[in-house]
């Protein structure tokens, strides 16, 4: 049986390898999502990112949470844990009786006991969050949190990559059309 510490070793591998093939950015951040939330055991997880004008958290992806509650209301930087969106790991045990919780009641319709959110960071700059969610009153240790800060950034650096491949195929569809163009005649490659 493994330790915890070497579930989260093999779990980095998995993600790192999901990362590293041709899925589209919305199936890596499932993945990394359901990964997150079976490995620490979690109720669910979900990965919200911040808006252009960094005021409202928006769920890119999320394993084990109803429709209803992921779609509950606007979840805004500034009231929702907002320490995370400042580069600090939040931990809540009690969801429903915490004031830095921004819909209390709905995470105890959810049956959701605690949460950890952590931040995703990109060269720096926070981009959105990691959330973990219980159904049982939990502290999250140490490990729980390094585990799910590192999955974060390897998440963050897979959305920076379908960016960057989205501009490179771009990019290329302007040359093979203007290359093209000047010949005089339009063949595909």
């Amino acid at each position: 049986m493994k330790t915890k510490v070497e579930a989260y070793y093999h779990s980095l591998y998995e993600v790192a390898a999901i990362l590293n093939s041709a899925h589209a950015p919305k199936d890596i951040l499932q993945s990394i999502v359901e990964n997150v939330a079976k490995t620490v055991g979690a109720k669910g997880c979900s990965l919200m990112l911040l808006t252009p004008d960094r005021k409202v958290l928006t769920h890119a992806a999320s394993y084990g949470l109803s429709e209803r509650y992921i779609k509950k209301g606007r979840v805004l930087a500034d009231k929702s844990l907002s320490e995370a969106l400042a580069g600090r790991v939040v931990s809540v045990l009690h969801a429903s009786e915490d004031d830095r919780v921004q819909y209390p009641e709905q995470a105890r319709k959810e049956g959701i006991a605690s949460m950890l959110s952590v931040p995703m960071v990109l060269r720096e700059e926070i981009v959105g969050v990691v959330r973990v969610y219980t159904g049982d009153p939990r502290q999250f240790t140490t490990n729980d949190t390094y585990f799910v800060g590192a999955v974060a950034n390897l998440g963050a650096i897979a959305l920076e990559n379908a960016k960057l491949y989205e501009a490179l195929k771009k990019d290329y569809e302007t040359f093979r059309r203007e290359y093209f163009s000047s010949l005089g005649e339009e063949r595909a490659w």
